[in-house]
């Protein structure tokens, strides 16, 4: 019976270590997921931008800067552009 406490105190505690690794390295990439939303995007991304606006508008437009916003806004402006393109009777 003791060695069955034994072994089972030894799992506890190596689980309780794999948590604690687990939880330091999903802190990691939380962190670099974060710093990488703040960096600047690439010359791919950027390229990406400027195609979807040109095409948008028709003409090439000068991109000055790009940022990223957290808005609720885009979604609700595409949910209204899908409901007024379909025709009621």
């Amino acid at each position: 019976m003791q060695t069955q406490d034994n072994e089972t105190l030894a799992l506890i505690a190596q689980l309780r270590e794999e948590l604690t690794t687990l939880k330091r390295r999903v802190g990691d990439l939380e962190r670099q997921a974060a710093k990488a939303a703040m960096a600047a995007p690439s010359e791919e991304e950027m390229l990406a931008i400027a195609a979807a606006v040109a095409a948008f508008l028709g003409v090439r437009a000068h991109i000055r800067q790009v940022r990223l916003v957290h808005s609720s806004a885009w979604a609700q402006v595409g949910r209204m552009g899908t409901h007024a393109s379909h025709h009621t009777h």
